[in-house]
């Protein structure tokens, strides 16, 4: 996949490609594929700036760190400073999962998203300044775009906690349980 049929100048390659895994999609294909989902999503990461992004240590231990995510251009745009070690995990290991921020207390009114897959980093000097002219992020700094392999969306639906769940290349799941279900209840 080149950057130019990616739908993004400037990006170093495609997540997917080398990885032997074609699952991995922009987040224009989940708008497209499942609007109101998405829309819900949105809506998550968009009631406040901050999140927390797990990315793989070089031992491959979990790490856990704050960043803001933007959606764009029909992308997930991930930016952090210039040698952050969130940065240079991607770097190495572009695997992430980033939760949206759960709000300021229990109620979770909206649910909990989170949402996981590789990240690309956008070298394009023309792509990083239109993104930087948009943001106005401290410069400088390292600029990402995701593609996702996942996509969850958690809520209360009493008596139920249900999860929604959207992948590449199957119809959107949604599982209700409690903590008394001996199995799971697949839609």
């Amino acid at each position: 996949m080149t950057s130019e049929s990616a739908g993004v100048e400037g990006v170093a390659g495609s997540a997917a490609e080398g990885s032997g895994r074609g699952d991995a999609v922009g987040w224009a294909v989940v708008e497209e594929g499942e609007p109101e989902f998405a829309g819900w999503v949105r809506k998550r990461f968009g009631a406040y700036p901050h999140h927390v992004l797990a990315t793989l240590r070089k031992d491959g231990a979990p790490r856990l760190t704050g960043l803001e995510a933007d959606f764009r251009h029909g992308e997930l745009w991930l930016g952090m400073m210039v040698g952050s070690r969130k940065a240079l995990d991607l770097r190495r290991d572009p695997r992430f999962s980033l939760h949206a921020n759960p709000g300021p207390d229990a109620g979770l009114a909206d649910g909990d998203v989170r949402v996981s897959g590789r990240v690309v980093e956008v070298t394009d000097p023309g792509v990083v300044a239109r993104y930087a002219a948009e943001v106005k992020p401290p410069e400088p700094f390292h600029l990402f775009r995701a593609e996702l392999t996942e996509v969850v969306r958690t809520y209360v639906e009493e008596p139920y906690v249900v999860l929604v769940s959207w992948a590449q290349a199957r119809p959107l799941r949604t599982i209700r349980r409690t903590s008394d279900d001996a199995a799971l209840r697949v839609e």
